[in-house]
């Protein structure tokens, strides 16, 4: 009831000159769902959504997955990098996704992957949120381009933890339905905005 109250109390907060929300997490775990369905809400109609272009770029001859390599990851960071130009965005990728696939690709050396990492990792601070959506519960499905080995989806999941551990402070873990999630997401961001309004009051 309280929580109820305070997110109708506070619906302005998601009308910031500035908010950039990453969502990160493997494959198949419903990011590009929830972005949609945020899209939806009032809260974000001002908002840029930025979905997955894989298909299209594999269309052209990019290689995805565990097959992928560093001149197809630099596009990928392209894209992530432009979103973070925009200034209020909800993207279903992240700068932590592209880092934790090009660690896990066959056909990217240990020095390029660890350059990479070095470069790419300067843009994460952007972010305003990054919320990690976890692969629990949530069965595989094939879109056509998207890898399907449990293990492979498993390794990138570890990755973008340790990534996450390692280069974000602070993030926030996604579980359930994907209402249950827009519900997550809603209540962090107006309890957040409260505690900053407190601090700064």
């Amino acid at each position: 009831m309280i929580l109820s109250f305070i997110v109708q109390k506070n619906k302005c907060n998601f009308k910031r000159k500035v908010m950039r929300i990453g969502i990160t997490g493997t494959q198949s775990t419903g990011k590009t769902t929830l972005v949609k369905e945020l899209a939806k809400l009032p809260e974000f109609k001002d908002y840029k959504i930025a979905c997955e272009r894989s298909k299209y770029l594999n269309s052209l001859g990019i290689p995805l997955n565990h097959q992928t390599t560093i001149e197809g990851q630099t596009i990928f960071l392209a894209e992530r990098v432009t979103e973070l130009m925009q200034d209020t965005i909800v993207t279903d990728r992240t700068i932590i996704d592209v880092i934790a696939f090009t660690q896990c690709a066959r056909k990217v050396s240990v020095v390029d992957a660890d350059a990479f990492t070095e470069y790419a990792k300067r843009f994460i601070h952007q972010y305003d949120y990054i919320f990690y959506v976890s692969p629990e519960g949530v069965e595989i499905e094939d879109n056509g381009v998207r890898e399907t080995n449990s293990e492979y989806r498993d390794q990138i999941d570890k990755t973008i933890q340790q990534l996450l551990f390692k280069y974000v402070p602070t993030y926030y873990t996604l579980k359930g339905t994907t209402e249950e999630r827009i519900q997550q997401v809603k209540e962090v961001i107006d309890m957040q905005y409260l505690y900053k309004k407190y601090i700064n009051d």
